[in-house]
This record gives C-alpha cells, structure tokens and sequence, in this order.
C-alpha cells in the first residue's frame, strides 16, 4: 500500500510520524463544474474526461519531428520546447486573426517541413472574408515558423450545432 509520510513536531516536543493513503483520482482539475440550471453549454472535446483523451478523442498537437533523429541531423530539427512555444503562438495568432469567426479548438499537425492547422469557423455571408484571413494566416505564419504552413477551415451555419452536452 503506497502511503504519504510527514514528519511532525508534537506540543510535548517529541516528534511523530503520520501517514495516509494516497488517493490518485485527481480529475477534479480538468472536469468543468455543474451549474444549477444545467445552462453551460459544452462542445464534444470539453465534454471528455481528462483521462480519457488518447482513448476517445485524440490531442489537440501532434509533432512528428522527434519520431526518428540521426546524428548529423539533429541540430537541424526543433526541440519540444520550441515546438510547445510554437504552438501557442500559433493558436494566440489564430485566434486573434479570426476573432469574430473562430468556433473550436485549432488543431495543429506537424509533419516533417509543414504544419497543418484545422479549425471551425463560423459561416458569413461573404466568403472572401474567410479566403482572405485565410491566405493571409498562411503567409505570416510561413515566414514566420519558415516552413510550409497549410490551413483547413470548414465552416459552420449555426454555432448551435456543435452543442455536445449542457452541465
């Protein structure tokens, strides 16, 4: 039985030893909390227990960059953590680019020299807006991570419709 100790000093001076059982079902963290009315809508990925991600739903950023490294190579390719700080400032970027239209996660996919971004937008009645921020969200972010950048955006009519649950 695996157990947490602590070490106390008692009033009387003398020191004693207490333990406890530990309890590893800390999911507290990643479950989002009930409300009353049950009004707080929630999509089919929030809707997931953390522990459940890899099982029925995948992540959110894949990175194929570290699979097979060779020697001579390997000052070349990103490391984890550039890779992490990349992918924050993709999805920052993304967000603020699309801010009216943005509906769900951005999910990002590296392959060798290209990222694949896909992503929910909401439908408007003019599709140049989405062509142009489109085009343009390539072209920054090409110069910036100086690889091929690749987006796939689908539209959604009613943003009512990605609705997986209400809690």
């Amino acid at each position: 039985m695996l157990s947490r100790y602590s070490v106390s000093t008692l009033p009387c001076g003398c020191r004693g030893l207490h333990s406890s059982a530990l309890v590893f079902k800390n999911i507290r963290t990643g479950v989002p909390k009930v409300t009353n009315n049950r009004s707080k809508p929630l999509t089919y990925e929030q809707a997931q227990k953390p522990g459940r991600i890899g099982v029925t739903k995948y992540w959110n950023s894949i990175d194929t960059s570290a699979l097979f490294i060779e020697k001579e190579y390997k000052k070349w390719l990103p490391r984890s953590s550039e890779v992490a700080v990349e992918d924050v400032f993709i999805r920052k970027f993304i967000s603020g680019t699309f801010q009216e239209y943005l509906l769900g996660e951005v999910i990002i996919k590296r392959r060798v020299n290209m990222v694949n971004l896909a992503f929910l937008v909401k439908r408007t009645p003019s599709t140049r807006t989405h062509y142009f921020l489109k085009g343009y969200t390539e072209a920054m972010l090409s110069k910036y991570l100086k690889c091929i950048v690749k987006i796939e955006i689908q539209t959604v009519e009613n943003p009512r419709s990605l609705i997986f649950k209400k809690i």
